[in-house]
């Protein structure tokens, strides 16, 4: 299985599930104020110390980081952020 799995998504199981999981935090931390404990359960990362070694590892920062680089604002219609 794990070879078929290999041969049609070029990783393996456990490296494309904790992309899954990258991918959803990263959207947590552009989208929300939730706190890192938070973003880390719901994810499945579990706890903000595995979060935080996943993101060091795949992106080469911060959870905290990457929130403060990329999150977004919203604009209301008068054209402020909220």
């Amino acid at each position: 299985m794990t070879r078929l799995f290999h041969d049609e998504m070029h990783t393996t199981p456990a490296r494309y599930v904790e992309q899954l999981r990258m991918e959803a935090a990263q959207a947590m931390l552009e989208d929300s104020d939730d706190p890192m404990a938070t973003v880390a359960r719901r994810t499945g990362f579990g706890s903000p110390e595995s979060l935080r070694r996943a993101f060091t590892r795949n992106l080469g920062i911060t959870p905290g980081a990457y929130r403060a680089r990329f999150r977004t604002t919203h604009i209301d219609v008068d054209g402020r952020g909220a």
